[in-house]
C-alpha cells in the first residue's frame, strides 16, 4: 500500500472546535523534527483578526497551498503550505468540503444559514479559479452536500439532509464539471464518500440512529452511470483510501440504549470485501472515547486516529504502525478531525 514517491515532511490536523466558540485551530507534525505544534494558526497570522474561525470541517493541500474549510465562519482559509501563512480567504456560505482538478477548487455547501430546519434550502457546489480566488460557477446539488469525490471530469456529492432530520437525503448527486451541471442523482443512503483506484465509490451511511443502522455501501458504474452494486453490512462513520485498503471506523450511536457502539474495519477494495475487523490490535482502542478523525500515511502505512473525547476539552492524536501496534499519543486541540499530508516542496516546472 505504501506510496514510494511520497515522502511527507509533515502532517497538518484540523481542529474543530465547538462550535460558536471561534476555536477552530491547526496542528502540525514535523517528521524532520518529530515535533508537534498545536494551534499555530495564530502564531503564523498575529493580524488575522478572529484568527482561524469557527469550525474546521475539511483540510487539503494542492498545488503549495494549504486550505481549510470554515464551516461556521462561511470561508476557505488559503495558506501557504510550507509556512501556513495566509494568503488569502474565500466566502462561501456554510461550506463543508473541498477537492481539486487542473486550477480549479470545487466546494461543497449548505448555502442556507447553520440550523435545523425542515425547510432548509438545497445546498450546492462552488468552482473556484485558483489564479484569482474568484468563484466561476456553482450548482445546486440536494440536502446539506458533504463530501465530494472527484473520478474524471465528474464530481461526485453526498447529500446528506442533516438539517432536515429525520427526513434525511440518501442521495449522491453526478456533476460535470466542465459546465458545472447536475446530470444526474444516485438514491443511496444518507451519506458520506469516497472514490478508490478501481473506479468504486464507497458511500457511508450514518443511519438515522433509530431503526436504520449504519451501513457501507458500494457503487460501480454501469453502462457510464453510478449505481448501488452492494451493500457492505458493516457500520461507517468515517473512512480513509490507502493504496487497496479502505479503512473504516463507526461510532454508532442508539437512540434505545442511549450508548455509543464504536467498531473498526479495513475492506479490501480491489477484492471488494471486509478483510479485517479492526486495524488496532493491541488492545489499545479502548483507549479511544471518540474515534474522530483517520488518515494513514502515505510511506510506512502508519495509521493515525483521533479522539474527540468529550468534545470540549484537548483532543488526542493516535499513531499505529501498519499492523496496528501503538507508537505515540499526543495531545491536540479541541475536537481533532481532519489531517491531510505536506509533501517536500517539488522544484518549480
Amino acid at each position: 500500500g505504501e506510496n514510494p514517491d511520497a515522502d511527507p515532511i509533515g502532517m497538518y490536523l484540523l481542529n474543530e472546535g465547538n462550535m460558536g466558540s471561534n476555536k477552530a485551530d491547526i496542528d502540525y507534525l514535523d517528521y524532520r523534527t518529530a515535533v508537534y505544534a498545536r494551534g499555530i494558526y495564530a502564531e503564523k497570522n498575529p493580524n488575522v483578526v478572529k484568527e482561524l474561525g469557527d469550525v474546521g470541517n475539511d483540510i487539503q493541500v494542492y498545488d503549495g497551498r494549504l486550505f481549510a474549510v470554515i464551516n461556521c465562519s462561511h470561508k476557505v482559509e488559503v495558506m501557504d503550505a510550507y509556512t501556513a501563512r495566509r494568503i488569502t480567504q474565500i466566502d462561501i456560505p456554510n461550506c463543508r468540503y473541498i477537492r481539486f482538478k487542473g486550477k480549479y477548487a470545487y466546494v461543497s455547501a449548505y448555502v442556507g444559514p447553520v440550523a435545523m430546519d425542515p425547510d432548509a434550502q438545497k445546498g450546492a457546489v462552488f468552482k473556484v479559479d485558483l489564479d484569482t480566488y474568484r468563484i466561476v460557477g456553482q450548482v445546486t446539488v440536494g440536502y446539506q452536500p458533504d463530501e465530494l469525490a472527484i473520478v474524471g471530469d465528474r464530481a461526485y456529492v453526498a447529500n446528506s439532509g442533516g438539517y432536515r432530520a429525520p427526513n434525511y437525503d440518501s442521495t449522491v448527486s453526478v456533476i460535470e464539471l466542465e459546465t458545472m451541471r447536475q446530470m444526474y442523482k444516485i438514491d443511496v443512503a444518507i451519506n458520506l464518500i469516497k472514490a478508490d483506484a478501481y473506479g468504486n465509490l464507497w458511500v457511508s451511511s450514518r443511519g438515522n440512529y433509530d431503526d436504520v443502522p449504519s451501513n457501507l455501501y458500494r457503487l460501480e458504474p454501469n453502462g457510464g452511470r453510478y449505481q448501488v452494486a452492494e451493500a457492505m453490512n458493516i457500520p461507517a462513520s468515517n473512512m480513509t483510501v490507502s493504496g487497496d485498503s479502505l479503512y473504516v471506523y463507526s461510532v454508532e450511536y442508539s437512540n434505545q440504549t442511549s450508548k455509543n457502539t464504536v467498531t473498526y474495519a479495513i475492506i479490501d477494495v480491489k477484492k471488494k470485501r471486509v478483510v479485517s475487523r479492526k486495524f488496532i490490535t493491541d488492545g489499545t482502542e479502548l483507549d479511544i472515547v471518540i474515534p474522530y478523525g483517520i488518515a494513514i500515511h502515505p510511506r510506512n502505512g502508519d495509521i493515525y486516529v483521533t479522539d474527540a473525547k468529550n468534545y470540549v476539552s484537548s483532543g488526542v492524536l493516535h499513531c499505529y504502525s501498519r499492523e496496528g501496534v501503538r507508537k505515540w499519543s499526543v495531545r491536540t486541540g479541541d475536537i481533532p478531525a481532519h489531517m491531510v499530508f505536506l509533501e517536500r516542496k517539488q522544484p518549480q516546472r
